[in-house]
């Protein structure tokens, strides 16, 4: 494990260098030495013949406190399973437990394991197919000092603030939780990252509130709070947000996605900026399943694979201002992940059971940090 690795012969696609090619990728002490360079000596080999590489790919919406939280999945073992190399955790825990989080899960992990920070002191502590008690339905747990506190003693690994709100979420809070997470983004300069569940707040009371750089995960969910009218319009305020330079993300999650909303969305012109999968302990097997499951639904929705990757490369990469990430420049993070398109039908099933048949799907093969290679 040198940190010297050379990837040969597989489809390189990276668009941040608008990169489409066959082609080896060689990193040399852990960083991007190029592509199609020489190999360093002692250099670790990959054969990625009919596979796809690409800049390491970020799942911006992650639980992965496994063990901490009763949604966590294991996060070496999703990155493999969804050939990702940075997995952004979504607010699984709060200023109360995020000393744990950062001690037993981001330190050991191989992948990169970043966070939104939870505005709820312990994070989302009640979900479970049993048990559900929205983390931001009493306000007494939004801790605002302690939220900024912990954001500022992290910011190697903290890159945003999350809040959640809906019936489920937030219940009689309503939308006040919001208010208190726009001033700790605001006192701590982080964006913010807003989930949305079934109304009261509606989809436009959100997202108009949201500000340049926040994100508006669950952006393609089902009624009640669609992104669009009954009758497939892109609801006003979306529009207005994306103008303002909010970033929309899937997150598809147990309840996010919909085929009718993204069909209408789609239809509309209006695209996700970020694919991801919002994977956790209860949607893990499905419907969500990991990112590559993902990314294939959008491939069924006619997407190429160049922007699928964007979508899930330096897509994300920018929504969590890390310049160093998602792309095969020379001298980035040598992170590289690979993976193949697999020929056959499969059913993909969005949130309400309706199911899509395609022609393929992608699966993984493995993935490098900083240079060190992991098979799947």
């Amino acid at each position: 494990m040198t940190g010297h690795l050379v990837i040969r012969g597989g489809r390189v696609i990276d668009p941040a260098n608008g990169i489409d090619r066959i082609a080896d990728v060689v990193v040399k002490d852990g960083r991007i030495a190029g592509i199609g360079v020489d190999a360093p000596a002692e250099a670790d080999m990959v054969d990625a013949t009919g596979a796809i590489v690409t800049p390491g790919l970020i799942d911006l919406h992650t639980h992965v406190y496994w063990g901490g939280t009763s949604l966590g999945v294991d996060p070496d073992l999703y990155a493999l399973k969804s050939a990702c190399t940075t997995l952004v955790d979504a607010g699984s825990a709060g200023p109360g437990n995020y000393a744990g989080f950062a001690k037993h899960l981001i330190a050991p992990a191989f992948c990169r394991v970043l966070a939104y920070l939870h505005v709820s002191f312990a994070g989302i502590y009640a979900f479970s197919n049993g048990v559900r008690v929205g983390e931001s339905d009493n306000m007494r747990l939004i801790a605002a000092r302690e939220a900024a506190m912990i954001a500022r003693a992290n910011p190697d690994t903290v890159i945003g603030i999350k809040v959640r709100l809906g019936v489920y979420s937030s219940g009689p809070s309503g939308i006040m939780p919001l208010d208190v997470a726009l001033d700790v983004a605001d006192e701590t300069g982080l964006p913010l990252m807003v989930h949305i569940d079934q109304p009261p707040p509606s989809y436009g009371e959100v997202v108009s509130r949201l500000r340049k750089g926040d994100v508006l995960t669950h952006c393609f969910r089902p009624f009640p709070n669609a992104p669009m009218h009954g009758d497939g319009r892109v609801r006003d305020e979306v529009r207005a947000a994306r103008e303002r330079g909010v970033i929309f993300d899937i997150g598809h999650g147990q309840g996010s996605f919909s085929w009718k909303s993204a069909k209408a969305m789609l239809a509309e012109g209006f695209r996700p900026d970020v694919i991801s999968s919002d994977v956790h302990a209860f949607c893990i097997d499905g419907p969500a399943h990991d990112n590559l499951r993902v990314m294939t639904k959008f491939l069924a929705l006619d997407w190429t694979l160049p922007e699928v990757v964007e979508a899930c490369s330096m897509a994300p990469a920018r929504a969590i201002r890390r310049e160093d990430l998602g792309h095969l420049s020379a001298g980035a993070v040598g992170d590289v992940s690979v993976f193949r398109e697999v020929m056959g039908d499969i059913a993909l099933d969005d949130v309400m059971g309706v199911v899509v048949n395609h022609d393929r799907h992608l699966v993984p093969v493995g993935i490098a940090r900083a240079g060190v290679w992991r098979a799947a």
